[in-house]
């Protein structure tokens, strides 16, 4: 074993090479993962507007049939559409529009989130990337001093 004492060094620096090229890889498939998660996270976003518009519409229709059958009640039981009967649909006309607020208010809210989310996924794979970068640097440093060991 004491032949490869001299080649030892050389050894060394070669490891420490292959694991700098090793440590680059992973930072790249790392940020490359988070950039996919992004992705989702932004379609998701997508997706939750998308809900909003469709539950809005769905709310729009729903809220036209409770007034229609609203004024027929009204209607129906002899009393003029005027006074207490326009209150009610006034009130029913308030109050949806409410409700329309807090869908859009909650919709927003959680597409927000997404987007965080989104953003932090890419920082989190910038993040991998740049920590890759300082231990492919570390191992460079690893080799040269193995290799001036040798010639020292």
């Amino acid at each position: 074993m004491a032949f490869l004492a001299p080649a030892a060094p050389f050894i060394s620096a070669a490891t420490s090479v292959m694991a700098a090229s090793q440590a680059s890889a992973v930072g790249r498939y790392n940020q490359s993962i988070q950039n996919r998660n992004a992705l989702i996270a932004e379609q998701e976003a997508e997706r939750i507007e998308q809900q909003k518009e469709f539950d809005l519409a769905r709310f729009d229709q729903q809220f036209a049939q409770l007034q229609g059958k609203t004024k027929t009640a009204i209607l129906t039981s002899g009393v003029q559409l005027s006074g207490s009967g326009l209150r009610v649909l006034r009130y029913n006309a308030e109050q949806a529009e409410v409700e329309k607020d807090i869908l859009d208010y909650n919709s927003k809210v959680a597409e927000s989130k997404k987007l965080e989310e989104a953003n932090f996924a890419r920082m989190s794979g910038d993040l991998a990337r740049r920590q890759a970068t300082a231990a492919q640097f570390g191992y460079y440093a690893q080799a040269g001093t193995s290799l001036l060991k040798a010639f020292g």
